[in-house]
């Protein structure tokens, strides 16, 4: 749990979390505190990175400062700003409690706090990487590497997209979210190969995530248990599934300019249709798919119809059944709601999106 008006960026897990200051990377504000509640399960213990401690000096800390306390022994570590930075940029400490305080008093710089953490089960966050030695099968360099949940919305840009594999001045962990490949509210463990690069990586839109147009450059490909992944979210996405049928609660019947029907109809759904897409004719609207029998569904495609109108869902529901009668919402890893895709933001790109976990049924709604 956090508390408090200087708190930023935040998503605690049991296993593993992400927590920044207000505003960060940009200057965090005056007169503010934020208080993070760390929790692991009974048995395990907690290592703590620090990403980036840049709080203004002052003596003794007094005016900004880092405290981190162990609530189990008493132990406490700090306080912490930019003249008494943490000795190591990780911390490992004997307990599966910790307090995180944070505050801050007039000052004029600063970015701020960002700190990651994972439990004893899991060691290693997205600022380590542990060297595999002979790989099979061999690749130029391999690393594993434990990406902690949030880490999609911590500082810095993705180069290169799922199908083309990433920069490797990507941020490693925002691209493996991008890819696929992890679940943010979860965070995972990660694969990872560096190869030669090609000439251009196009930009992509995928799992909440834009990745930027970039030149040519080595790249870092992410990847699960030795699969690179160079095909659209990772290996768990090697072919595209056939639909049977489509059904829907409604479709738009339009007459054109020059008098002729034109018909957005469920059938019309499918990515390769050429022309116009379907469209629904109310708001609260579903498109229901066939897929003939029940399949392992890895992920989603979508784009808009760009056939004279600029149409395009923004965000959407899933929702699966194996028989056509009993629906299932889709609330992915962390299972407390229903999940909220992010969709498309214009009628020309396709946006992807993972189900991790994957859903298995005849039927997708």
């Amino acid at each position: 749990v956090s508390a408090g008006n200087g708190c930023g960026h935040t998503l605690l897990t049991p296993h593993s979390g992400t927590l920044s200051s207000k505003n960060y990377p940009g200057t965090y504000p005056n007169h503010t505190m934020c208080c993070w509640q760390l929790q692991a399960p009974p048995g395990t213990s907690l290592l703590l990175a620090f990403g980036d401690v840049d709080l203004e000096p002052s003596e003794h800390c007094v005016h900004s400062s880092l405290l981190l306390t162990d609530p189990q022994t008493g132990t406490a570590y700090g306080p912490y700003c930019r003249n008494s930075v943490p000795s190591a940029p990780l911390l490992l400490t004997n307990s599966s409690s910790v307090t995180v305080l944070f505050n801050s008093t007039s000052h004029r710089s600063g970015r701020g706090i960002l700190l990651s953490y994972a439990t004893s089960q899991h060691p290693g966050t997205h600022y380590t990487q542990e060297h595999i030695r002979n790989p099979d099968p061999p690749v130029t360099m391999c690393f594993s590497v434990y990406c902690p949940a949030g880490c999609k919305d911590i500082h810095g840009d993705i180069w290169g997209n799922t199908n083309q594999g990433y920069r490797d001045t990507s941020v490693l962990c925002k691209a493996a979210v991008h890819a696929g490949v992890i679940a943010d509210e979860l965070g995972g463990q990660v694969t990872l190969s560096r190869e030669k690069g090609i000439t251009l990586y196009e930009s992509a839109f995928a799992n909440g995530l834009h990745s930027k147009r970039s030149g040519a450059t080595p790249m870092c490909q992410v990847g699960v248990s030795g699969f690179p992944v160079c095909c659209l979210l990772s290996s768990a996405c090697d072919d595209v599934l056939e639909v049977v049928a489509f059904n829907s609660s409604s479709w738009w019947h339009e007459v054109d300019v020059l008098g002729q029907d034109r018909a957005w109809v469920a059938e019309r759904a499918s990515l390769s249709t050429p022309g116009h897409s379907w469209a629904a004719d109310t708001e609260a609207a579903w498109l229901e798919l066939d897929l003939g029998t029940r399949r392992n569904v890895t992920g989603i495609i979508t784009k808009g119809s760009s056939e004279q109108h600029d149409y395009y869902v923004t965000s959407y529901r899933v929702s699966s059944s194996r028989d056509g009668k009993n629906w299932r919402p889709y609330r992915g890893s962390s299972g407390q709601e229903d999940k909220v895709f992010e969709g498309n933001t214009d009628s020309q790109g396709e946006v992807s999106n993972a189900f991790i976990p994957p859903i298995v049924a005849r039927y997708i709604r």
